[in-house]
């Protein structure tokens, strides 16, 4: 089930854990740990040193709460020089140019800890990794008596990367409440994840109170509640209540800002046109090229287009704003007004991905604009479109970044490209001068599937951790100084609760952590995988739900000579023990233990599966039908 070498490749390398647990299992992987002698165990009172700045508090606070919860020790801050301290946080009076601005140098010795840095963004990472020494416990949110508060002593010199460290968080296709944001901001600063990209408009709701636009809240965040498979749904009838969705107020966007600010998180808002805008269209149908918008509803999870020919998809109604109508970039300048107002960052993502033409092709208008400006096509049109708004977004002094569909017209250099459909896009992009953020499909969509579609919500692909783990920000062939860095983006059609989200993202977020900021020599399969499974555990303390599909095991199916159905089975993880049953009960591990390749029985019908590592259960049961085994193989 694997060699056990060294490579980077999930594929060629792998772990067996049993008896090599990582001595230390900090995510993402630091530039440099160096163990010294001792340990260091927390004294019934923690003083923390730090100046009594501002800037500092943040840090401080939070370090206060992290500890002062779980242990039921008496932390207390102070800012004088005289005081002891127990951990001490120091920003650099001469600036430590390996360091950067988020590079932090911690020290653990037996009776100090210390940690400097040449900004509060670098204490800020130190203390992540700090608690990550700590024992699991430290994770609790309830008191944990009779603890052992105890950390080995260590020498750690880190700094990312990358600058950018994202993640998309899609608040459109599902409603998630600010509380639940600022629950997905928690999880992601313990990796080191500086922004937070929200998803704040689609098809299926606009999510943002934008003034003198009261439709875009009034109608456009709400839509009839359905639960299953999301994008079969039959359309919602007419009198089918519009109750589901939600919208965040200017005031609930601020204190989503100031939450992430705290913890050292840029928040950059998406607002996607001139595709994806269903909602905008139920709320202003002017908005549309197209006659009969007024009819349009925003989505509940109905078929809207047909990928079955590729992109760009066949709409099967017109969810574009219409590039030929002045009066799209009127809103248009209103709603990023308010944007650029609202939210600190320098960025405003503008969307431009998946914007169908068939109905652009029909319209009279399009035809008009397209001989008044001398376009040829529709990739031109859209292009004209793009040109007009980073031209808006720029007269607000933010700078503009887009999908990489704007890429298939002409682009200014000061247009940022998100590149998500491949790598090479990004790589071409960054070879154009333009700035990049790479968060290719292949990699770190994190809404896909991360293991078999019987044990997951179905979408279209699957991204198994293994494969998030070789994502590289900077690939080869890019020209390294325009890539910003890279972010794994969750889409939510399929994610409807908080719960869920996380499932989704974590652990394949270790992974895009780690690749965005420890340095690419230091990555290793091998350890990652054996700090990942003590994460699980750090995560279960935290209550912050993940996937175990990494355990899984991976289904195989061929034929023989003589059309009999083959079964491979294979782990992405070593040491580890498949057990299997055709006979419709559940197995354990006295039941018949996979060791090569299988011949189905003929008058089987189910095949279960589970994984173990000794005595200890550690995947989950998965049930498939000989019928699906069949249907994989291929014609008999």
């Amino acid at each position: 089930m694997g060699s056990k070498n060294d490579n980077l490749s999930p594929a060629d390398s792998t772990i067996d854990l049993v008896n090599r647990p990582p001595e230390f299992a900090i995510i993402p992987e630091p530039v440099s740990l160096l163990k010294t002698n001792g340990s260091f165990t927390l004294p019934e009172k923690v003083i923390i040193l730090a100046d009594g700045s501002a800037a500092l508090k943040p840090v401080v606070d939070y370090l206060q709460e992290k500890i002062a919860l779980p242990t039921g020790k008496f932390v207390s801050a102070y800012s004088t020089s005289t005081a002891p301290g127990t951990i001490r946080l120091i920003i650099n009076t001469k600036e430590n140019h390996v360091l950067g601005a988020e590079g932090y140098q911690l020290s653990v010795t037996p009776t100090l800890i210390v940690i400097k840095a040449n900004k509060p963004a670098g204490l800020f990472y130190g203390v992540q990794s700090l608690l990550q020494l700590f024992p699991k416990e430290i994770e609790s949110k309830e008191l944990i008596s009779d603890h052992k508060w105890t950390i080995p002593c260590v020498e750690v010199t880190d700094y990312p990367r990358v600058g950018w460290r994202g993640l998309m968080f899609d608040v459109a296709r599902h409603f998630f409440t600010k509380h639940e944001v600022k629950q997905y901001i928690d999880a992601m600063v313990r990796y080191k994840f500086n922004l937070l990209h929200l998803h704040l408009a689609d098809d299926e709701g606009w999510r943002i109170e934008i003034k003198g636009l009261p439709k875009l809240t009034e109608v456009g965040a709400w839509s009839v509640k359905k639960v299953g498979d999301f994008g079969t749904f039959a359309p919602a009838g007419a009198d089918e209540p519009r109750t589901y969705g939600g919208f965040y107020t200017q005031d609930d966007i601020r204190e989503i800002i100031a939450y992430a600010k705290d913890r050292f998180v840029d928040v950059l808002p998406e607002i996607d046109v001139p595709g994806h805008s269903l909602a905008v269209i139920a709320s202003y149908p002017e908005l549309s090229c197209t006659p009969g918008a007024e009819t349009y509803r925003v989505r509940s999870g109905e078929k809207i287009m047909d990928w079955s020919k590729g992109a760009p998809p066949i709409a099967l109604l017109d969810n574009t704003l219409c590039p030929a109508n002045e009066k799209v970039y009127s809103f248009l300048d209103t709603v990023i007004t308010q944007i650029a107002g609202l939210f600190p960052f320098g960025y405003i993502h503008m969307g431009g991905d998946e914007a169908p033409i068939n109905y652009w092709q029909k319209s009279d208008a399009i035809k008009a604009l397209m001989l008044k400006e001398g376009l040829k096509d529709m990739h031109q049109v859209q292009g004209y479109f793009e040109k007009r708004v980073i031209k808006i977004v720029e007269s607000k002094g933010k700078k503009f970044i887009g999908w990489d569909e704007i890429m298939n017209s002409e682009m200014p250099a000061s247009a940022a490209i998100m590149s998500w459909r491949n790598v090479a896009n990004g790589v071409k992009a960054s070879q154009q001068k333009h700035e990049v953020v790479m968060s290719p499909q292949n990699f770190v969509y994190l809404d896909l599937m991360q293991g078999d579609v019987i044990s997951e919500a179905k979408v279209y692909n699957s991204i198994r951790l293994g494969k998030a783990y070789e994502f590289d920000p900077v690939p080869a062939g890019a020209d390294p100084k325009y890539i910003k860095g890279g972010q794994g983006n969750l889409w939510t059609e399929q994610v409807y609760n908080i719960r869920q989200a996380e499932y989704m993202t974590w652990p394949r977020g270790y992974a895009v952590a780690e690749s965005v900021w420890s340095p690419k020599e230091k990555k290793n399969w091998n350890n990652f995988i054996g700090k990942t499974e003590l994460h699980f555990k750090r995560m279960d303390v935290a209550e912050t739900k993940y996937s175990p599909s990494v355990y899984d095991p991976i289904f195989k199916v061929s034929r023989s000579a003589d059309k009999q159905l083959l079964l491979e089975l294979t782990t992405e993880i070593d040491g580890l023990d498949i057990y299997y049953s055709f006979d419709n009960s559940s197995p354990d591990r006295f039941y018949p233990k996979y060791t090569e390749k299988i011949v189905v029985p003929k008058e089987a019908t189910l095949l279960r599966v589970i994984t173990y590592r000794g005595k200890e259960v550690l995947g989950r049961l998965l049930t498939i039908t000989v019928d699906e085994l069949n249907k994989r193989a291929g014609r008999r």
